[in-house]
């Protein structure tokens, strides 16, 4: 009979693999939990299992590293978990001895835990939570979103408090416009907003019936919810503090029971930023002359700092401040974007979306019913959002479009034209602003009518042949005509290629048959090489791919990277392409259709 196959003579100690990790039943057994709080422990304290190459139990089994094991068994909130599995066999003996009043007295006092030393634990500082925003925020919008079921454990006051939590955030990035992109997909709604030099993105769902499937796990997307709403309440009061607001908010009772908790959330804080800075000052000689004497302290130590003879020491201080003044820009280039527009929203839009991005950028923004700030009647509206193929009653005083153009005009930072977005219109392609295109290599026809817009507005582009200077400053119609007339302009370059193709091809005739050799023999000889490349055999063909030195030289590792390499971006090669052939395919039947009615 043969050794098994990890087979270790009696006495020897564990090494490798076999020391280092253990099985999820071994864990199990070492903390002496139960699974399900083994996977809360898990969750909360961010152990997960690890992926192994050499797997000592076999395929079938999860792994975990030792000394996370150790690391949870060492815990507070182990004891705190074995104190409620025991308090709750309290309940149920009660239960069942009929013991009813014991039962519920046993229920009022049923001993619960925190996780505040355990955020603190896994977060030392708040740039830390900060990085790890991303998966909370998209857990908490989603179950913002959904219906309460007692079936799967989901509480009608779990989602209120994840409503409360997503609306607070939201309002935090609205005041202090923080917001950077937004792309609708049919997912959802993406958002990246960028705090204390952090890019932080989420996904919210859209504001429709979610039906929920019974192959999705409740438990473990509860437990992982009941660690990011404890994350998320810590990282809102941290930022509503640094901005003097205090933490929880006290809402309007009348727009909260209307469902304005948004707009309920910016009366909030202009409230908070008046009473801030209405504050009397303390005065007092005493004060002055203490501030006085901190200045002339800091001043000193300044100027002990500073080296005597060094010239740039204060040009490193310039570039410093103008470093902040550039971070600045940016936040001052959002809150400017909608600057003086008054926006309505009709009933059909998707409202709390809008109401969170436009003023973001800096636009006043109302809606249809009750609580809302403005009516539809008001003579100073700029803009009314509308989504129906048809508008009724129409104002001459303001210009009516669908949602994408606020959108669009957040990721180009321009006002763009309200024209291609009017009511009835198949409006431009929605493109995504977390899409490089320069790395794709392909650019759509509608981001470069964006970037003249965008050239446009900064003035660094000429007046075109037949324009002014007074048609240049008008930056909405020389992109609305920009817009129109690409298909043609398109068309025009087109052409002028093919006639250079042509004229470069009539050159070389003339040049052959000036050197005494017809056009037909170059064809056949091209032919007869095309043949002979064909003919040859793969030894050979190998050979004459392997002639590069720079592959030669190359190990087995690194070869199979470099062609790892070449095949991604032959693959971007055909999606550019196969995207370029869609498109000619679209303008073809564009073309036809044009002749098909100028014939009827």
């Amino acid at each position: 009979m043969g050794k098994p196959k990890h087979y270790r003579p009696p006495g020897k100690k564990k090494e490798g693999n076999a020391a280092r990790y253990v099985t999820r039943s071994q864990a199990i057994k070492i903390l002496q939990v139960s699974l399900s709080d083994f996977r809360k422990l898990c969750i909360h304290k961010g152990v997960f299992p690890r992926e192994l190459k050499k797997k000592v139990k076999g395929n079938h089994h999860t792994y975990y590293h030792l000394k996370d094991v150790m690391y949870i068994l060492h815990d507070p909130l182990l004891e705190k978990f074995r104190e409620i599995r025991a308090y709750q066999k309290k309940i149920k003996r009660a239960k069942a001895k009929k013991n009813d009043e014991l039962a519920r007295l046993l229920l009022s006092r049923a001993p619960s835990y925190k996780l505040d030393m355990v955020i603190r634990d896994r977060y030392p500082t708040f740039v830390d939570a900060l990085r790890d925003l991303d998966d909370p925020l998209t857990m908490v919008h989603l179950f913002a979103m959904l219906p309460a079921i007692d079936r799967l454990k989901i509480e009608a006051k779990r989602i209120h408090n994840c409503r409360r939590l997503c609306h607070e955030w939201q309002a935090y990035i609205s005041r202090t416009h923080k917001l950077r992109k937004v792309f609708v997909a049919v997912k959802g709604i993406y958002y990246q907003a960028e705090v204390d030099g952090q890019k932080i993105t989420w996904l919210a769902p859209h504001a429709r019936q979610q039906v929920l499937t019974d192959d999705v796990d409740f438990n473990v997307m509860l437990t992982f919810l009941e660690f990011y709403e404890a994350l998320f309440g810590f990282v809102n009061f941290q930022l509503y503090h640094s901005i003097n607001v205090k933490y929880p908010p006290i809402l309007d009772p009348r727009l909260e029971a209307l469902a304005a908790d948004l707009y309920a959330l910016s009366r909030y804080f202009e409230a908070n930023y008046r009473a801030s800075v209405q504050e009397p000052k303390v005065s007092g000689s005493s004060r002055s002359e203490q501030e006085q004497e901190e200045s002339d302290l800091r001043l000193a130590q300044l100027q002990h700092q500073l080296p005597a003879n060094e010239p740039g020491a204060l040009m490193h201080l310039v570039q410093d401040a103008a470093s902040e003044i550039e971070e600045d820009e940016a936040t001052s280039d959002c809150k400017n974007l909608f600057q003086n527009k008054k926006i309505f929203l009709s009933r059909e839009v998707p409202r709390e979306s809008l109401l969170f991005v436009i003023p973001a950028f800096g636009g006043i923004v109302s809606w249809e019913g009750d609580g809302a700030p403005f009516a539809e009647a008001d003579d100073s509206i700029t803009h009314q959002i509308v989504d129906r193929p048809t508008q009724g009653h129409v104002y001459l005083s303001r210009e009516y479009v669908q949602p994408q153009w606020v959108y669009d005009c957040v990721n180009a930072r321009i006002i763009l034209p309200t024209e291609p977005y009017m009511v009835g219109r198949d409006p431009p392609p929605h493109l995504s602003p977390f899409v490089d295109d320069e790395t794709e290599g392909y650019v759509p026809d509608y981001a470069k009518t964006i970037r003249q817009l965008q050239a446009a507005a900064k003035s660094d582009v000429q007046p075109l042949p037949g324009m002014g200077n007074d048609d240049l400053d008008n930056s909405q119609n020389v992109l609305a005509e920009g817009y129109i007339s690409r298909t043609k302009a398109m068309e025009a370059a087109e052409k002028k290629r093919q006639m250079m193709l042509l004229e470069k091809q009539y050159h070389d005739d003339l040049k052959m048959e000036l050197q005494g050799v017809s056009s037909i023999n170059k064809l056949s000889s091209a032919e007869d090489m095309e043949s002979k490349k064909e003919s040859l055999p793969d030894v050979e063909q190998s050979a004459i791919d392997t002639e590069d030195p720079s592959r030669l030289m190359m190990s087995r590792k690194k070869r199979g990277l470099a062609i790892a390499i070449e095949m991604g971006k032959q693959r971007k090669k055909d999606r550019v392409d196969k995207l370029k052939e869609r498109k000619r395919n679209i303008e073809a039947a564009q073309k036809s259709e044009k002749k098909h009615k100028k014939g009827c």
